[in-house]
Order: C-alpha cells, then structure tokens, then sequence
C-alpha cells in the first residue's frame, strides 16, 4: 500500500467522519423539541423502548450519541437502568440504516433512474441546495436542513474518495494473501472490533468496509464476521462514557457490551454451522454464497440481517440482561447519589436542554416549598422545619451553580433556536429562584426573632398575615404551573394576583402605622413585621420575573 494510496484513505476517513458529524449534529437540532417528548415517553415495555431506539437512532443517525446519552440520563436518575435495555437494542437495529445509505456508492449501470441515484450524480445537487438553505435561510430550521444536506454530500464524497484510494489493491497480492488471513473469522471480528474502537464510529467502519467491497476482493467468507466485530467495537465509547459515573451508569454499559458479545457469539455459531453445512454439502447454496464477492448492498444487508436477528434473539431476555448486569457491578450498601447534571448529555444539545428544563422546575418546586415552610413558622416554629428550609437552600444554591454552568457548556454547543429560548429563560428563571430562596430565609430569621424574643402579631396583624400567605401561595401555584407548562409570557391570573397583594401590602403597611400611633404595636415588632411585609413583595417581584411580566406591586425585578 503506497503512501498516496494511505492519504486517499484517510483523507476520504476525514470527509466521511465530518459529513456524518455535520449530518448527525443538523438531524439532533432539526429534532430537538421532538426528542424532549419521545424523552418523556421513555418506558419499561421493552417493546416501545425498542421502537423508541430505532426511531431516535434513525432520527440523529448515531448509535454511539443514544448509548451515551443513555449513560447520562441513568447517571442522573432520569432513567432507570432497566429501562434502557429495550433502547440500546432498538439503537443497535436503527444503525443499520446508515449502511444502506453508503451502499448507494454500488450503484451499477446505465439506466437514467439508477444514474440518478448514484453518489456522484446527486451528492453536488445535495451540496448545492444546502450551501444555499445554510447562506440565505432565514429560519433556523432551514439552516438546519442544509447542514444535513451538506454533511451527506460530504460523507458520500469521503466514501468515493476511500473508494478511489483503496480501488488499486485489487491488483496488489499482498492484499489476496492478507484476505485470506480474515478467513478465520476470529481475527475477522478482531479486526473490525479494533477499527470500530479506534475511529469510534461503526458507521465509518463500515463505510470503510464498502469501499473495500469495490475493489472484488472481499467475499462474504472475510466481511461477516468483520461486521460482526463492529458491533463490539462501537461498544468502546459507551465503555469510556462510563468512566467516573455511578453503578446504575456502567450497568448500561455493561449491557451494551453483553447484548453485543452474545449476539456474536450466536451469529458465530450460525456462521460456523453454516460453514459446516457446506463442507458437507446438506446446503450447496451456502458455500457459493460465501466464497462470492461481497458488495456494499450485501454488506448492508448482511448488517441488518445480524442486527435485527440479535434483537429478536435477545429482547425475550432483557430481565436476564439486567440480571448480568447487576451481578457484574455490585450495588454497595450505601446507594450512590444520582449526578444532578451529566456533561455526557451535552453530546446531543436538545437533550441537554430537555434535563435543564426538569431540573430548573425541580429548582421551583424547592424555591416555593422553601417559602410554604417558612411560613408555617409564625404559626408553629419547629427547629426540623427550620433546619429543612436552609437544606432546602442550600440545594437551591447547588441547583444555581449546576445548572448555570451547565447551561453555559451548552451554549458552546449548536442548538436550535427553540434550544436557545430555552436555555435563555433558565438563565433568567435560576437566579430569581435562588433569591426567592433567600427571602425564605428571611422570613425564617423573622420568626426565628419573634420566637426568641417572645414577641406575638397582634390582633389586627394576625389577621392581615392569613390573606398574605394565601396569596403568596397561589401566586407561587400559578408560577410554577405557568414555567411546568413552559408558558410564561402569557395569562392574566398573575396580574390579579400581583394586583391583590400589592394592595394587602399597602393596607397592612397603612393599618401598622396606625397601630404603633395608637400604641398597639412594638418598634420592635414593627421592624419585623416590615421584613415579613418586604419578603412577601420581592418574592411576588421574582415570580413576575420567572414569568416574564412586569412586577405588579413594585414595578422592579426584584432583590
């Protein structure tokens, strides 16, 4: 093999590994809001987790990007471990489609249709369209719609360029001698275990592979069980995805990699009794059939055929599988802590933002139960509550750092413009939230101080605080239904209540002033009552923020 034979390759590896990257990333962006929901659909019936695997693959066209966003979503307990069984098969099978798409570099013939669908001939049209749809769209979905059209054309010209750089070993006996070496289908499967690892796409493997299936020399006999091997091969990224993260994590890579190592050890035994069949002669179609030379078509299908097999084979036994699994990693006695977020997820951007978006609505929920406790404080103060609203804080402070950091990783990353908007209002919401966190705190001092000074509301303020609380409480429902159901820069429920308590406010500040001059009430009591007064109004301040309105009882965004 010369040296410009060596660079053709890797040049053409270069341009495949790209246009599959460029392809992948457009297909994630254009399908982002999708995958929140199929997200959601997630579930133990091992019947629509396949299907979900399939159709996610299909959809980003990287088994490898499933497998470890898998990892990610288990490593911060949005998944159960068993659950993702059904998925990694399904991905497995929904990976095939790619090498149908590379086998369309084997078109053969004169017919205008058959022309059409050749590489060479619509790759251009396709490059052409793209560049036009990434320059002059103005809509975020069409530049995304170019970038997948632009990252096939490229991928498919990667390939025509291994092809030219690998036609020439035909004629070369140093590559005949080395062919009949992969007749033994264990270095077989080494070999394309070994190339799958080292450039971490089984994809490019097997593109690799077609091109080889140009040159004639490749018979079936050499190209199983290298396809076979790829399949154990593209289980290293999930391996490595594995590094550093709790039990339940590696458990979906274990069995990835057991799903995989059975089903070739299955498809070995199919192509040994095969072999056996045609030595002696009980099936003479076999042995022509395997000595024949091998085309990118064939390898496809030779591809599907083993994947899908392996499914049905194995998707009986997906409770076995955990089982392995559990056996292989060992649960220690403490459970470990789920991640809260897991940078393994960046890998698909939508996603990503699909974890942000639940975890800053665990951030509300924490913000208002903060508040609701404290509360309760004026009319029974507990130390336990106490010591619940500062954990409760301090988890607020935790959730402010991971996700806004998370959030900022996610912006060096290409998202959709729907992404974007998303991710722009968790920057806003978190910082409001964690304030309100502190006005929780607040009223938490304030009852502290009534409770160790002795000091009591007076009649009057004892019944002013009920209708407070009360509207502070829906204020806080209406806030956290409006973000659950991401629509905060609509409805009209908040202004009537922003409205109402500004002016209990007023009322409650108008009725102080004139109790501490009828003497009815403390300075003392007064300060306190002031705080509690300013806690209620900045908190309503911080729920307008969340919600995108002007604040309806200060007209500021809070402190």
């Amino acid at each position: 093999m010369g040296i410009f034979m060596v660079i053709g390759l890797a040049g053409g590896l270069a341009f495949f590994i790209y246009g599959m990257n460029t392809m992948s990333s457009g297909l994630q962006k254009l399908a982002g809001s999708r995958l929140e929901g199929i997200l959601a659909k997630m579930t133990a019936n091992r019947f629509k987790a396949l299907l979900l695997g399939i159709m996610v693959t299909a959809a980003i066209q990287s088994s490898t990007a499933v497998t470890v966003m898998l990892v990610g979503l288990v490593n911060s307990g949005l998944m159960r471990m068993g659950q993702t069984i059904g998925v990694i098969m399904g991905a497995n099978v929904g990976t095939t489609v790619t090498a149908w798409l590379l086998s369309l570099i084997g078109i053969e013939g004169e017919n205008p249709v058959l022309n059409l669908l050749k590489p060479e001939n619509f790759s251009p049209v396709l490059a052409f369209v793209g560049i036009l749809l990434i320059m002059m769209g103005k809509r975020q979905k069409h530049k995304d719609m170019g970038s997948i059209l632009m990252g096939f054309a490229i991928l498919m010209f990667g390939m025509e360029l291994m092809s030219e750089a690998v036609s020439p070993l035909k004629d070369m006996p140093q590559f005949g001698r080395l062919l009949v070496a992969f007749r033994n289908p264990f270095l077989g499967i080494l070999a394309g275990a070994l190339l799958t690892a080292v450039v971490q796409s089984s994809s490019a493997s097997m593109g690799i592979l077609q091109a080889l299936t140009l040159t004639g020399s490749i018979t079936y006999a050499v190209a199983i069980p290298i396809i076979m091997g790829q399949n154990i091969g593209t289980c290293m990224t999930a391996l490595l995805s594995s590094i550093g993260v709790n039990r339940n994590a590696k458990k979906v890579s274990v069995v990835h990699v057991s799903f995989n190592v059975i089903g070739t050890i299955a498809g070995l035994a199919v192509y040994y009794g095969a072999g056996l069949l045609a030595r002696v002669g009980a099936v003479r179609a076999v042995g022509p059939f395997l000595l024949g030379a091998a085309t990118p078509v064939g390898t496809a299908t030779v591809h599907s055929i083993f994947n899908v097999a392996t499914t049905i084979l194995l998707l009986p036994f997906t409770k076995q599988l955990e089982r392995l699994a559990n056996r292989i990693i060992k649960e220690e006695e403490q459970e470990e802590e789920p991640q809260l977020l897991d940078t393994r997820l960046l890998v698909t951007p939508a996603v990503a933002v699909a974890e942000c978006r639940k975890r800053t609505e665990e951030m509300v929920q924490t913000a208002f139960a903060a508040v609701s406790e404290s509360l309760t404080l004026f009319t029974e103060y507990r130390e336990e509550k106490v010591e619940e609203i500062l954990r409760l804080e301090d988890r607020l402070d935790l959730y402010e750092d991971k996700i806004g950091s998370y959030l900022l990783a996610i912006d060096r990353r290409r998202v959709s413009g729907a992404g974007r908007r998303q991710k722009n209002i968790m920057l806003r919401a978190i910082g409001d939230l964690e304030r309100i966190g502190d006005h929780a705190v607040s009223l938490l001092h304030s009852a502290g101080e009534m409770q160790e000074k002795g000091m009591h509301f007076s009649n009057e303020a004892a019944e002013e605080i009920v209708p407070l609380q009360e509207t502070i409480r829906a204020i806080m429902k209406v806030t956290e239904e409006a973000f659950a159901r991401n629509d905060v820069h609509t409805g009209g429920e908040l202004h009537v209540l922003g409205e109402r308590m500004a002016r209990l406010i007023e009322e409650a500040k108008s009725n102080h002033i004139e109790r501490l001059q009828n003497s009815q009430c403390t300075i003392r009591m007064g300060f306190v009552w002031m705080d509690i007064l300013t806690s209620l109004q900045r908190i309503t301040a911080h729920c307008f923020n969340i919600c995108g309105y002007a604040d309806a009882t200060a007209g500021t965004r809070g402190s």
